[in-house]
């Protein structure tokens, strides 16, 4: 009975006089429904189904969510079209340009439409869109036209932005105010009449930029709530506003004739989308701003590989601080391994904290200024080792490494959690333990016995400072949460370099540096008494790339040795994680280029295989096609084993 009164109702529907067909994507993240589908549109439904609105329609008799992308007079299906059964809102949220946008990372990235949607349009909220209404864009606030003095190029960057130009550039920042040079930018855009997105790492440096940028802009964050988010977000593409500030999705705002996108410190990990298609926020950028003819800043302390393949290609300007400015601004960084602190102390090569360290600290203090302590890892003993032989210490249990949470607690296995009270080393039987690898806590115990009398103050995990204020005290931070100093830190001791230097990953170098300019960013500079001292040896290439404050310099190295060896992003690569049966069923159907290379496989925890398949950078479009047939064939024949397909993956090992 229901059903023939359901098909009675459909009978009675008319498809509208004018456009009745909408091409919908439907929100079904299957490789092999990548596409439009047509639906037909009554009279009524078609005075709100704009394109970019959201609709409900039918897809294999469940009803699923989807946005109209154009509209027709007709369609090139062969039979009976389903009407839309309803549209959601009449709200444009899906824009032209962001729907564009959507379809060229999903192909490049062998991803799903449906998947990079969701990352650029936030959920409907309807409280927040019945109530939003639109308000008058702010007025543009006048350019600082002396922002960008110190940099080589600099002022004409500026100049062509106010004059409603498109240049695109990479820029070596100076320590300082870094909000008030994304600002200048910005503002300069904004008095040309033109949109403007910038994107940051975290929530500290929204706040920082949104301060920066004062009343012209907005931000968009995941933790503003649901119903203040999309408030905002509709705000936004009203065209209310025009510069949005934000994290990595904030690369998507849908901000009106769009002049500029500003990428602040694009090495660092969290700028790269965790969920699929696993795109990075400067790589979208980079698109953005190609499919919009808008300008492009990716700013910040170091400088990336990525960066400077664009740069040395001629796509992106290159803007370095003048020799005066250097001169003027830069904290004087110092190796405690350098050949004359090895003179003086023999033990400064292994000592966690050398005698230039710790009077550089002392002096510091005495004239009344706070110094940064940088530690790479949280925690009090990460890792441990026999206080006998030395040999790294291992749970009885899973041969996991051992760690210690607090001096007077047994030491407990990062693996599996056991608790290895009698615990004994299976090469020389001892039963001592000593540190192979101090985390924060510990190090807030060690200079707080160092330095008798003096605060020492810890910023990392879920404890962040926002700053410190201009009086002695130390403050030992972890990378990335390290608190503002009224005035600047008057020294930075940046320890256990060798924990950077040493990890298993392509990036080591590179990230290790980025830290460590992080840091040193933060101190006063050379001329007001600003010193900084990294703890490793001053002959390695970060290092001097530090002591030099020249991060292009170590960028543009890497990149040659990355070329010499066909690694990223020096060629386009591909890491494929599954089963080994699932691998080998993808590979078999996928049609890559002739000239692929694949590696591996290499195990990936559990029964998982990683493989990687490389081709040179002019045949990434063809690899991603490939994969991305192939993931369409799988999911059409409803594979159980699944394959996670990563293109340009930020870890290759």
């Amino acid at each position: 009975m229901a059903a023939r009164a359901k098909a009675k109702r459909a009978a009675a529907r008319e498809p509208a006089a004018h456009l009745p067909v909408a091409r919908v994507a439907v929100d079904l993240p299957l490789a092999h429904l990548d596409r439009t589908f047509d639906y037909l549109l009554t009279e009524e439904q078609a005075a709100l189904a704009v394109p970019g609105c959201r609709v409900r329609v039918r897809f294999s008799g469940q009803l699923v969510s989807g946005y109209v992308l154009d509209r027709a007079d007709a369609t090139e299906h062969q039979g009976r079209l389903a009407y839309v059964e309803r549209v959601v809102s009449p709200e444009p949220v899906l824009s032209a340009e962001i729907a564009t946008l959507a379809r060229a990372v999903a192909d490049r990235w062998a991803g799903t439409f449906a998947d990079v949607v969701r990352l650029a349009v936030p959920p409907r909220h309807a409280a927040a869109e019945a109530a939003a209404t639109p308000a008058a864009p702010q007025p543009a606030p006048q350019p600082d036209p002396t922002a960008y003095d110190d940099y080589a190029g600099g002022p004409e960057f500026v100049a062509a932005l106010a004059a409603g130009e498109s240049p695109r550039a990479a820029l070596t920042a100076l320590p300082g105010d870094w909000p008030a040079t994304v600002g200048a930018a910005a503002h300069a855009t904004l008095a040309s009449g033109r949109g403007v997105v910038v994107v940051v790492p975290d929530h500290r440096d929204v706040d920082r930029v949104a301060r920066a940028l004062g009343d012209a802009a907005v931000a968009l964050t995941a933790d503003l709530g649901p119903a203040e988010r999309y408030r905002r977000f509709l705000a936004v593409r009203r065209g209310a506003v025009r510069c949005v500030v934000g994290t990595r999705a904030a690369v998507w705002a849908p901000v009106a004739d769009l002049g500029l996108v500003v990428v602040w410190d694009d090495g660092d990990d969290l700028h790269a989308e965790p969920r699929a298609p696993y795109c990075h926020a400067r790589d979208v950028a980079v698109l953005r701003a190609h499919h919009a003819k808008a300008g492009l800043l990716l700013a910040g302390f170091g400088r990336t590989v990525e960066a400077t393949l664009l740069a040395q290609s001629g796509w992106l300007a290159s803007l370095e601080p003048h020799a005066a400015a250097r001169t003027r601004l830069l904290p004087a960084v110092r190796a405690s391994g350098d050949d004359d602190d090895l003179a003086r102390d023999p033990a400064a090569r292994t000592a966690r904290l050398p005698s230039l360290a710790w009077q550089t600290a002392r002096d510091a203090l005495a004239a009344g200024a706070p110094v940064l302590v940088q530690v790479p890892r949280r925690g009090y003993v990460v890792s441990l080792a026999c206080a006998g032989c030395r040999s790294p210490a291992r749970c009885g249990r899973c041969a996991g490494p051992l760690t210690r949470a607090a001096a007077d607690t047994p030491p407990v296995c990062r693996w599996c959690g056991h608790a290895a009270t009698d615990w004994a080393c299976p090469y020389c039987a001892s039963t001592a333990t000593r540190a192979a690898v101090v985390g924060a806590a510990r190090t807030v115990e060690e200079l707080g016995r160092a330095f008798p009398g003096v605060p020492v103050r810890p910023s990392g995990g879920d404890t962040v400072l926002a700053g410190v204020p201009a009086r002695p005290a130390i403050v030992v931070a972890t990378p990335g949460a390290e608190p503002v100093a009224e005035g600047g830190y008057g020294a930075a001791l940046l320890l256990d370099g060798w924990v950077l230097l040493a990890r298993a990953d392509l990036r080591a170098a590179e990230e290790a540096l980025r830290r460590w300019l992080g840091a040193a960013a933060l101190v006063r500079p050379a001329a007001e008494g600003g010193r900084v001292v990294v703890v490793a040896p001053g002959e390695l290439r970060a290092v001097q790339a530090l002591v030099r404050w020249r991060p292009e310099w170590l960028a543009a190295r890497e990149l040659d040795e990355r070329t010499a060896l066909r690694l990223p992003p020096a060629v386009r690569m591909a890491a494929l994680t599954g089963g080994a049966a699932a691998l080998a069923d993808l590979l078999a159907t996928a049609q890559l280029p002739d000239i692929a290379e694949t590696l591996g496989p290499m195990p990936s925890g559990g029964e998982q295989e990683r493989m990687l398949v490389r081709v040179p950078r002019r045949d990434g479009a063809a690899l991603a096609a490939g994969l991305k047939a192939a993931l369409a064939v799988r999911s059409a024949r409803k594979a159980d084993e699944p394959v996670k397909v990563e293109l340009d993956p930020l870890v290759v090992t």
